[in-house]
This record gives C-alpha cells, sequence and structure tokens, in this order.
C-alpha cells in the first residue's frame, strides 16, 4: 500500500494554511513537508502532531492506496 496525503493538502487549503504555519504549529520539519509532497510514509508521531495543530483526524489527512500491479511485480520480483 501507498499513502497518499492530498485531503491534507485540501484541508490546509480550505483553511488557508501556509506550508510554514503547519511546520510551526505541528512542530513538523521541512523534511516532514517533503515526504507529504512526495507521498512517503512518516511516523506516526508526525501524523499526531499535524492531527493536534489541525484539530482533526488522521483520515482528515491521509489515506492508503493499493498498489499497482506494476508496483507489486517489482517487489516480488526483488525477493
Amino acid at each position: 500500500m501507498s499513502v497518499n496525503y492530498k485531503r491534507l493538502q485540501h484541508l490546509m487549503i480550505e483553511r488557508d494554511i501556509s506550508n510554514a504555519q503547519l511546520m510551526r504549529e505541528a512542530k513538523i520539519s521541512a523534511n516532514i513537508m517533503m515526504k507529504i509532497k512526495k507521498g512517503q510514509y512518516m511516523a506516526l508521531d508526525k501524523v499526531e502532531s499535524i492531527c493536534k495543530a489541525l484539530d482533526c483526524t488522521p483520515n482528515d489527512i491521509l489515506e492508503f492506496l493499493p498498489e499497482t500491479r506494476l508496483a507489486q511485480e517489482l517487489k516480488e520480483s526483488t525477493k
């Protein structure tokens, strides 16, 4: 499965919150912001920090997506 943070990005737009504001309020680094933009996994404590800062739940900011067939085949071929 892969993770998608589009919900977070939409929430930030709706609430007019900049990346800098989120970083400051959630006490997260620019590295975490890059992970959000690239759809990479981040530690659960960072998800918690973001949720506390935005007064929301993880379901409001992320979703898990099934791996594509190609990604699954690549994963299996490296075993």
